[in-house]
């Protein structure tokens, strides 16, 4: 039986976390505008745009253009978000799919922490290396954005 597994990377960035965490909380429909080569479009399906409960289709680069469909985990006193996907290219190749970001202050700036888990759906399926860059830059992003705004 399969099981679930876990990558995991911590980036340090040079903007505080309140802000970095407000992006992905409640402003991520900027995200076309802030990396247009990385994120093409962000839709609402569900919700409202801070709304804990949203669910969103987000149409990104990673490698190829693709498109997922997810839903919402809010954890305000972390500062943390995690995003499950429900339908899209993810959801075909594994049977769990989640990303989490969490940000903590740190010094001057911050600590950006990214965990994927997942579950292929099968044995051909690739590890979601190409998901986990893309989160990485996704980070960095936000952060030249947040410190030239």
């Amino acid at each position: 039986m399969a099981q679930i597994t876990k990558m995991e990377t911590e980036t340090e960035i040079k903007c505080s976390a309140n802000k970095f965490y407000e992006i992905f909380r409640s402003k991520v429909h900027l995200m076309p505008k802030i990396c247009p080569n990385l994120v093409k479009d962000i839709q609402l399906l569900k919700g409202d745009w801070d709304s804990k409960d949203s669910v969103k289709q987000w149409t990104y680069v990673a490698g190829n253009s693709e498109g997922v469909k997810t839903s919402e985990a809010i954890d305000e006193e972390n500062k943390s978000i995690t995003y499950k996907a429900i339908d899209g290219e993810i959801a075909k190749n594994y049977k769990v799919y989640k990303s989490t970001v969490q940000v903590t202050p740190k010094g001057n700036g911050s600590l950006v922490k990214w965990t994927i888990e997942y579950e292929k759906a099968n044995e051909e399926v690739p590890t979601p290396d190409k998901y986990f860059d893309l989160v990485v830059n996704l980070s960095k992003a936000v952060e030249s954005y947040l410190l030239n705004a």
